[in-house]
């Protein structure tokens, strides 16, 4: 996307070029117009020059793995070595790399038979039909891998909803077979409908697995399966199966399977629309399915520099955060009209967070000889996956977690509405709240205090760690995850007063005698997951590790996760008797429950599994 500049921001920048540096970094060098900060006070114009590189068109969109995360992941590190930190990153370079699951891709076995015996008996010789990939029939992405074979089962929508009086399971056995399930629900595709939380493809594969079915194959709803959404492979960004083997099949290739059993989709679709179980048999047909779905990997990067302490507190750190990563083109969570089609800049989302952790190792490098505590920067890579570049750290610091006093995060930073700033986490320490307050005497910000140690930025990885944290934020805007976020939107001053009382907020932590007590704090619930939940069960998920189960990398204090004795680090395997072994298992039972129910969990902890009664609670 082009970049438009303003009358007043021409002026600025034709006073900012300065002529290029060469600076050399390990094996690479590059090139900045940027002064290192002199001065020590937060600077305008220091801040906007990163925001205008970091959210060029250049860096396309920083998509965690990308070549222009890349670019970004050594620009913030080319930046740490002109303020002179130390690189605390992988053999001594400012670098600590991460892996994750970016995608999945279809292998060259995947392949469909489809038999059939006359009169429905094995004992009898029939027919058969193998199935071309790609035109007939596709994984989906939540697929198990492997070979799997049973006979065939039409289930209607794939549907179990006993509140709502309906069941396409009712009086099935299912157990071993292949479930044949159409698209959606009664109501048609209306997500807002009663049945409309039911239409989520692993939803209808959590509800076959659940019955002992083998696979789940998903009907087309419409004619052409190629142009469907259903023939895409795509990716939800989980790196965890559904448990169940699961296709997509076109529907005439549906049509001519359920002919044989002497079925007619279309009679089948018509009794399914009034809301009445459409189940039947499908005698002497068998499913050969193989499945060969491979897992794609991207390596990611975060950026680490240090500046050491001096004098009595230099043993102790204070880490100082942002994210500098984004959505790329925006296939994956963007809200634009068209996503996918134009790059994703994030200017405010996160190109000012990273421009005020520059200028802060700026300003606070500057003043290095002050006695205080040591600070390390962090600028996270994977944030907009799940938060994979802090929950990375954390898992792998640099510095021991016990030195670590608090956390800042910064997230969106860049668009001040007034004198509005919101500070998140102001309850995790006894002390927050007050150092704030005295802070903002000269500041005079108009402050809105959030009290929860978790949100949904990376402090929440520091937080569940017992660490004290406190997240700066601007507020969410009409340009939030579209690729209207652009640097244009940026206000140099506003921006500039929200770094300075950073600045001041972390000079004051580095220097106070005592470090900070943790406290955790009730917060407000987040879970992750679709809508429609009546209750909250207080957990956090740890997205970024790769498990069968729900890893907990928090619990809210006071929730009915804490009350029962779960804790970070759990891993639930089971729900009541059902197996749980992603988080959509677990967001789709919530789902299920009203407040007051009781519900059995089991955890792993300690290489030991153990039962835990929770009593959930209202939202």
């Amino acid at each position: 996307m082009r970049i438009s500049l303003n009358r007043k921001n021409w002026i600025l920048w034709a006073t900012l070029l300065l002529p290029a540096a060469l600076v050399p970094i390990g094996n690479w060098h590059f090139r900045s117009t940027i002064p290192a900060p002199a001065t020590g006070a937060v600077s305008a114009e220091r801040l906007m020059p990163h925001i205008r590189y970091l959210a060029s068109d250049e860096l396309e969109g920083r998509l965690a793995g990308s070549p222009g995360a890349e670019k970004a992941a050594r620009y913030i590190a080319e930046q740490f070595a002109r303020r002179n930190l130390l690189p605390l990153g992988d053999g001594g370079s400012y670098f600590q790399e991460f892996s994750f699951v970016s995608g999945v891709r279809l292998g060259s076995a995947n392949a469909l038979e489809v038999a059939w015996e006359k009169g429905g008996s094995s004992s009898q010789a029939g027919g058969g039909r193998d199935l071309e990939p790609g035109s007939d029939f596709t994984p989906v992405s939540f697929s198990l891998s492997g070979q799997f074979e049973g006979a065939a089962q039409f289930v209607g929508y794939g549907i179990s909803a006993p509140s709502l009086q309906y069941d396409d399971y009712r009086n099935r056995d299912v157990k071993g077979k292949f479930v044949f399930a159409l698209r959606y629900g009664p109501e048609g595709d209306d997500p807002h409908g009663q049945f409309g939380r039911y239409h989520a493809l692993r939803y209808k594969a959590q509800t076959a697995r659940d019955r002992g079915a083998t696979g789940i194959v998903f009907v087309n709803d419409s004619e052409d399966f190629s142009g469907s959404s259903l023939s895409k492979l795509r990716f939800d960004r989980s790196f965890a199966d559904s448990g169940i083997a699961a296709l997509a099949i076109s529907r005439p290739s549906a049509r001519r399977i359920l002919a044989k059993a002497g079925l007619n989709l279309d009679d089948l679709e018509e009794t399914a629309r009034s809301s009445k179980s459409s189940a039947a048999d499908m005698p002497g047909v068998r499913l050969k399915f193989r499945a060969d779905l491979v897992k794609e990997t991207r390596s990611a990067r975060n950026v680490v520099g240090f500046l050491k302490g001096k004098g009595d507190l230099a043993e102790e750190v204070l880490a100082i955060g942002a994210h500098f990563d984004h959505l790329g083109m925006g296939e994956v969570s963007s809200l634009a009209a068209k996503p996918g089609s134009e790059v994703h800049n994030g200017a405010d989302d996160n190109a000012s967070g990273t421009a005020g952790l520059l200028e802060l190792a700026g300003t606070l490098a500057s003043r290095k000889d002050r006695p205080g505590r040591g600070v390390l920067f962090l600028a996270f890579s994977g944030e907009e996956q799940g938060l994979l570049g802090s929950r990375h750290y954390v898992n792998h610091p640099v510095v021991p977690l016990e030195k670590t006093v608090a956390m800042i995060n910064m997230d969106m930073i860049g668009r001040m509405q007034g004198t509005r700033l919101i500070v998140g986490g102001t309850g995790s320490s006894p002390g927050w709240r007050d150092l704030l307050t005295q802070l903002n005497e000269d500041a005079g910000l108009e402050l809105k205090y959030r009290e929860g140690g978790f949100g949904p930025s990376d402090h929440s990885s520091f937080y569940g760690r017992d660490i004290p944290v406190l997240f700066f934020f601007t507020g969410v805007h009409g340009d939030y995850h579209k690729p209207s976020d652009d640097y244009d939107k940026i206000e140099p001053v506003p921006i500039a007063r929200v770094v300075e009382f950073i600045f001041q907020t972390a000079g004051s932590i580095r220097s106070m005698e005592q470090r900070p007590a943790f406290r955790k704090t009730a917060g407000e619930p987040r879970e992750s997951g679709r809508t429609g939940f009546r209750v909250t069960l207080g957990i956090i998920p740890d997205y970024g590790e790769e498990v069968e189960g729900v890893r907990l990398t928090g619990v809210r204090e006071g929730s009915p996760a804490s009350k029962c004795g779960l804790r970070s680090g759990d891993l639930i395997v089971g729900w009541s008797g059902k197996k749980i072994t992603n988080i959509y298992d677990l967001t789709y039972l919530l789902q299920e429950h009203r407040p007051g129910d009781e519900v059995e969990i089991s955890v792993v902890r300690d290489g030991g599994e153990m039962s835990f009664t929770a009593t959930l609670e209202g939202r």
